[in-house]
């Protein structure tokens, strides 16, 4: 049967220290295996306000309800409240997601710092921002990370080239639709890119009226397929607090649908290599979701 991998993006203090708990709690429930991927330095989300004026931000903070969801503290970081130190504050409980058995990774230092500005940054500041998670990782685990799965889906040329300068052998930090490998600047990297191909549930709630009932719905009829395998991104602020009743239900659904569960790791040993198409990296738009960020482009020739 088809594999579906659950990568999860942890982006808030918030999010880490009551999000994950609940998280492993309904992962253990349906025997799932699941990807961590934690930002590691401090948590500025308040900066994130600034993109009030972004086209389409304003309609997805009114259908995702980000005060409900994140909580006025965390919006307040780094703007009224200085930003605590994500990694300092919630090593213990990022320890808890390997203690269970669960993959866990690289997000981002800076969660907001990072997928406002990274497109348009230079080697260095992306080799300081990328080494201090690394660092920062290393430190908590007491070994260095598997994969990479960038916030917001933000990245650029030296930002891939650092995965493979790190000798990772797989991330996910784009949209599209199957493994392969990515192409920077004319070059084929080493590492697989394994982009999330389903829509997040904040790219589909509210949209059409649906709430969370009709929202688990539309994602379980995109997983029908038997053998199509996929990699779902849920955020540890959602689908970890509010929304966990949503999670729930989808990992009810895959289960009846017959679907493996697994990390990025898991699927990862199951690709065949040799066999995989090379993609360019591209910039566009997702449904739903405000600016641009990294998509599959199409295969090389």
């Amino acid at each position: 049967m088809a594999k579906i991998v659950l990568k999860i993006d942890v982006d808030t203090l918030r999010g880490t220290r009551e999000g994950v708990p609940n998280l492993l709690a309904a992962l253990a429930e349906h025997e799932a295996q699941a990807t961590f991927l934690f930002s590691l330095g401090p948590d500025h989300t308040g900066w994130a306000l600034k993109r009030v004026f972004r086209p389409g931000f304003l309609k997805k903070v009114s259908r995702t309800s980000v005060v409900e969801h994140y909580g006025f503290k965390t919006l307040m970081y780094g703007t009224l409240l200085p930003g605590p130190d994500i990694g300092r504050r919630a090593a213990g409980v990022m320890r808890t997601v390997q203690d269970a058995g669960h993959e866990t990774g690289i997000h981002t230092w800076d969660h907001t710092y990072w997928q406002d500005n990274v497109r348009t940054r230079d080697a260095a500041w992306t080799q300081r921002q990328m080494s201090q998670a690394y660092a920062r990782f290393t430190q908590i685990f007491g070994a260095p990370p598997l994969t990479h799965g960038a916030a917001g889906w933000q990245m650029n040329n030296d930002a891939f080239r650092q995965i493979d300068a790190w000798g990772m052998k797989y991330a996910s930090d784009g949209r599209g639709t199957a493994p392969h490998y990515p192409i920077v600047d004319g070059v084929r990297l080493k590492h697989v890119q394994m982009p999330t191909t389903l829509p997040t549930v904040d790219e589909l709630l509210g949209i059409d009226g649906r709430d969370i009932d009709g929202v688990a719905e539309h994602l379980l009829a995109l997983t029908r397929d038997p053998a199509q395998h996929h990699v779902f991104t849920l955020h540890a602020e959602l689908e970890g607090q509010k929304l966990a009743p949503l999670f729930r239900q989808l990992l009810a659904g895959w289960r009846r649908q017959g679907h493996d569960l697994v990390t990025m790791g898991q699927y990862y040993e199951t690709l065949d290599l040799a066999s995989l198409p090379a993609h360019p990296v591209v910039w566009g738009e997702i449904p739903g979701r405000s600016g641009d960020l990294i998509l599959e482009g199409q295969a090389a020739a």
